[in-house]
């Protein structure tokens, strides 16, 4: 039964951990698409690639110099060179053409063909050539410089396996197996409604008792990050027909072919006169919670619409942000083929002064990191978004802590590197 909190305050507020659990547990679609090699850098993955060929699929010469008989060149030395004739040259895409006989060599190029009969690469700085003469001046083992077939990759491998967050070289090892379209999970698509009376579009000035949305913008980057696509962007006032007719748009039935994967809401989720979301959500969909055990994003909501994960994000960007990555960011990130946890990478450190909690609250504290020092930062307000510009990262105090005192080594989570 969905109770009105507007004007009156949050009966109960649920645990993260249960919002999280409820969330993990969200039945989710996850489409796949091929799409081209170029364009595959940081998406994800939807199934293993095994590799139908050697690479390379012939024997290479890993060096510039001379392919000739190994055993040809014992007892070779700069003072006692051993002569052989150069019968040809063999250089990447345009191999020698025959079989290298006793007493002959050809001069190679790194990564062109070894011919028949040849089974060593002398290094160019271990020979002189004149002409058609060449002159060993050390000795070679046989196999010496010689790249053998499938040296990098045997037909048969699995070379990346499902899951993986494609990085710049993957690419290049999809290409050298002749792959040209890998399957990927398909971007999440994330329909963003900014609600307030007092908002500006970003791109304008404040004015007077009017604000510049920060959320929009903020919340495109992380979906962004994450491996979705704010595919659509709506700039609502606090009225109630205007967000019910946009949360109706959202049915797939109604808002092909543009298609949604996750719906965010952006203020309108406390429990103020104009706060609509919540009993909206409810009415059109399912409210699963609203209200959190979690400073400073106590107000955040999230339930279903048409079977669509649906997000009520506070209108105070600090919360906004914290609520995102607490909550609809574990959503896009496990629908586009991610780890759901957060995607940053952790370090420890000492506290620099105590930081104060509340038992059955988890306290989301921003720190300054100095080496092994970690500050908090006084500036905790949920409208203070330069509290988080300023910080390097973030320490989340559990539930069942009051806050950890000066000197207690604690995990912190970077903003700014993210976990491979």
């Amino acid at each position: 039964m969905f109770h009105d909190v507007r004007m009156r305050g949050f009966r109960r507020r649920a645990d993260v951990e249960e919002a999280q659990a409820w969330l993990d547990c969200l039945p989710l679609e996850r489409r796949v698409e091929e799409i081209p090699l170029e364009a595959a850098a940081g998406r994800v993955l939807a199934e293993a690639l095994t590799s139908t060929v050697d690479v390379p699929a012939f024997t290479r010469s890993a060096m510039d110099g001379w392919a000739l008989r190994g055993e040809a060149t014992f007892g070779a030395a700069e003072t006692d060179p051993i002569v052989l004739e150069v019968v040809g040259t063999s250089l990447p895409g345009r191999p020698h053409d025959g079989t290298l006989g006793p007493g002959e060599a050809i001069r190679i190029m790194t990564g062109a063909p070894v011919p028949a009969g040849a089974d060593t690469v002398l290094r160019a700085e271990d020979g002189t050539q004149d002409g058609r003469t060449l002159r060993v001046r050390a000795a070679v083992p046989v196999g010496k410089h010689v790249g053998a077939p499938g040296e990098d990759i045997r037909a048969g491998r699995e070379v990346l396996p499902a899951g993986r967050v494609l990085r710049p070289q993957d690419l290049g090892v999809i290409s050298s197996i002749g792959h040209a379209q890998p399957k990927v999970f398909a971007q999440p698509k994330v329909h963003v409604i900014v609600t307030g009376d007092e908002i500006l579009v970003p791109g304008q000035r404040p004015d007077g008792v009017c604000i510049v949305d920060a959320n929009s913008p903020m919340l495109r980057a992380l979906i962004d990050r994450d491996g979705g696509h704010a595919n659509h962007i709506a700039f609502l006032p606090d009225h109630e027909a205007g967000l019910r007719t946009e949360l109706t748009h959202v049915h797939p039935d109604v808002f092909e072919p543009f298609g949604t994967d996750v719906v965010i809401v952006t203020g309108g989720s406390s429990v103020g006169q104009e706060d609509h979301a919540p009993r909206l959500l409810s009415e059109l969909g399912e409210l699963r919670f609203h209200g959190v055990g979690l400073r400073p994003a106590a107000p955040a909501g999230m339930g279903t619409l048409a079977g669509i994960p649906v997000f009520l994000l506070p209108g105070n960007p600090v919360s906004c942000l914290c609520a995102y990555d607490f909550f609809a960011g574990r959503v896009v990130r496990r629908l586009g083929g991610r780890d759901p946890a957060w995607p940053y990478a952790m370090q420890r450190g000492a506290l620099t002064r105590k930081i104060a909690s509340v038992l059955g609250r988890v306290d989301y504290v921003r720190v300054k990191v100095d080496g092994a020092a970690i500050e908090p930062l006084m500036a905790r307000g949920a409208s203070i978004l330069s509290s988080t510009t300023e910080a390097d990262g973030f320490v989340i105090v559990p539930k069942d802590h009051e806050g950890w005192p000066e000197g207690t080594d604690v995990e912190v989570h970077l903003y700014d590197v993210l976990r491979s």
